[in-house]
């Protein structure tokens, strides 16, 4: 068969350890025999960036920018370790939260159900997709030490020069503090790229703060959101016949478990960060969740959710067999190559994504699945296979939908 055609080129981003092997995999075995790939490359595997002192990281998300759509591969974030066996300048940032910070984007993390492997909550029956706001609060606070005796009191000086004080505490003992920002500007930003997001899947989408304790901080949230949806997306939901819900972050939990699922939860950062992991452990697996983030202006990267497999990588320099799933990066590339066909009009590329999803669940669902989800999945014929084994089996039925 002819190879699909592509006409503008995605931005892809290359990582590290086993994930970098595996991203090369399915490249050779179900991308490329298919598609006439066209991409604009960028290695951010730690060498490299570590050899551009990160810029690197910055030229990817600006190209992602001009292109509209990336698909990264998971990326190692060092630590002291890390800072030795690399043989760093420096301990280099975060490359996800450079390129969030960049495309001012918000995260959307979904799980990939399949049959055999059962939710720990019962009811739930379709995904839940998380939204996390990817800017500030405890991420980018300010804490101290506080001995006793002393008073801590939040100082705001105003653009006129005068200032503002707020008593925080009077200790007594010895305690701490913490300060907390946020943006207007970066909230609006998560509003639009959630409501977007919703109308995109025609989903309903949550929102939840706990604005009566929080009566400033949340409720700016809550007061933004509110009036971008009333002024900008009140109509297109009601078109798209979906909901925008509101309600307080415990009152939320209580619904979510209660709920079937098929919905958008947005969260503050920290809420966020928490919840997605929860949402992927009751589902089953974070190597089985999607993960895109999208900006406020429509532009998409699609990523695995979990991090670079570094145990298993060392066993495959070794030598030793792996059998790593590769589940989340491979629909970060399906998910990248639908939204290009989607944006530059090419139907036979958003099918192709569709049947690759199809073939890679029909694959698990028949029963050959990697370590970790044959530990998870309730089926009764299911068998073990290596790395490579699964991708050549999700191929092998690519074929016969093709």
């Amino acid at each position: 068969m002819a190879k699909i055609p592509m006409t503008t080129p995605l931005v892809e981003m290359d990582g590290d350890e086993m994930t970098r092997i595996i991203w090369k995999m399915i490249k050779d075995i179900l991308i490329t025999p298919y598609v006439d790939l066209k991409t604009e490359y960028y290695d951010l595997g730690l060498e490299n960036r570590n050899a551009t002192n990160d810029q690197v990281t910055v030229d990817s998300a600006e190209a992602t920018k001009k292109y509209g759509v990336a698909v990264k591969c998971a990326t190692i974030t060092p630590n002291a370790a890390r800072m030795t066996e690399y043989d760093l300048k420096e301990m280099w940032k975060s490359p996800n939260g450079t390129i969030r910070a960049i495309l001012d984007g918000t995260v959307f993390r979904s799980p990939i159900i399949v049959k055999g492997i059962t939710p720990y909550i019962p009811t739930w029956k379709k995904p839940i997709t998380i939204a996390r706001h990817a800017y500030g609060d405890v991420y980018k606070n300010t804490e101290m030490v506080v001995k006793g005796g002393s008073k801590a009191e939040l100082l705001v000086t105003k653009p006129d020069g005068t200032t503002e004080t707020s008593l925080i505490h009077d200790f007594k003992g010895d305690g701490v503090i913490q300060g907390m920002h946020n943006l207007d500007s970066s909230i609006s930003s998560f509003a639009r790229a959630c409501f977007n997001y919703a109308l995109d899947l025609k989903q309903d989408i949550w929102f939840a703060t706990k604005d009566t304790i929080s009566k400033k901080y949340d409720h700016t949230f809550k007061d933004i959101f509110q009036e971008i949806f009333d002024n900008e997306y009140k109509d297109k939901f009601e078109e798209a016949g979906i909901e925008y819900f509101y309600t307080l972050i415990d009152d939320a939990v209580a619904r979510v478990i209660r709920s079937e699922g098929g919905y958008i939860w947005a969260c503050k950062n920290y809420d966020g960060d928490v919840m997605s992991d929860m949402i992927a452990t009751a589902f089953g697996s974070l190597a089985m969740m999607t993960s895109v983030l999208v900006s406020p202006e429509g532009i998409y990267e699609y990523e695995a959710a979990h991090g670079t497999v570094q145990r298993h990588y060392y066993k495959h320099l070794k030598g030793e067999e792996t059998s790593t799933n590769s589940v989340a990066t491979l629909f970060a590339w399906t998910g990248a190559l639908r939204k290009r066909g989607e944006l530059d009009s090419i139907p036979e590329l958003c099918d192709f994504a569709d049947k690759l999803e199809k073939a890679t669940i029909t694959t698990i669902e028949d029963g050959v699945m990697t370590g970790d989800l044959y530990l998870l999945s309730t089926l009764e014929n299911k068998k073990k296979v290596n790395t490579e084994e699964f991708l050549v089996a999700v191929n092998e039925r690519l074929k016969a939908i093709l």
